[in-house]
């Protein structure tokens, strides 16, 4: 998964302030999720994590909701299909499940890898009679390494504690993994999650918006 591009304002402040979602001036955010696309098949749902969507077709067999908690999706390159988890075919799991849209809605855990996208579709629309499709999103965990959205993984729909990022220019920043491997070195790692700017070390050149209990995330350079 790529890095995740997010608007900041650069701060001159004795340190190098750059400010990722809200800049000095409480921009609003503009992040959107990153990921992965799922398998293709039949009942398959077509969507990317980029925001896309269009309308599922609902399989049978594995539950009352499309992709839900615990169930499991496989990949593909255009679409993704659910299928059982002890299929050879199952790769990411259901962490977490909501109706709505992303911005709408409640946050999806830390470690997420990915987001899915699900567009909406009535029971007429159902070529196979069981039910609507509520629009919605599917939290994702891949069933096996990589995790890009553990922490330092360089990727996720969220910046946690333990990620790294790189200016990529213009004021902005955007995520890369920590291990240095990436074609975008790491230029600060967020150590601190925090309640306000004020809570964070002296060390810290860069406030992340990382969003939760604790929304500012202080970040230092590596």
């Amino acid at each position: 998964m790529g890095g995740r591009r997010v608007a900041g304002v650069v701060c001159a402040l004795l340190v190098l302030l750059v400010g990722l979602l809200t800049g000095c001036q409480g921009q609003s955010p503009t992040a959107g999720e990153d990921g992965l696309l799922a398998g293709s098949g039949s009942g398959s749902a077509t969507a990317t994590a980029s925001g896309r969507q269009v309308s599922p077709t609902r399989p049978a067999g594995y539950g009352a909701l499309f992709l839900g908690v615990d169930e499991c999706s496989s990949f593909g390159t255009t679409s993704f299909t659910e299928v059982s988890c002890t299929s050879e075919r199952a790769a990411a799991r259901v962490v977490a499940r909501h109706d709505g849209t992303v911005g709408d809605g409640p946050l999806c855990p830390a470690t997420t890898d990915f987001v899915l996208h699900i567009s909406e579709q009535s029971r007429t629309s159902d070529e196979d009679g069981d039910g609507a499709i509520p629009q919605g999103y599917a939290c994702m965990r891949n069933l096996a390494a990589p995790h890009p959205g553990d922490p330092g993984g360089g990727g996720g729909p969220r910046t946690i504690v333990g990620d790294c990022v790189y200016d990529s220019g213009d004021g902005e920043v955007r995520e890369t993994s920590c291990d240095g491997r990436a074609e975008q070195k790491p230029e600060y790692e967020v150590t601190k999650a925090a309640d306000r700017r004020t809570d964070c070390p002296l060390s810290t050149a860069l406030y992340v918006q990382l969003g939760g209990e604790k929304p500012v995330g202080c970040a230092r350079p590596v």
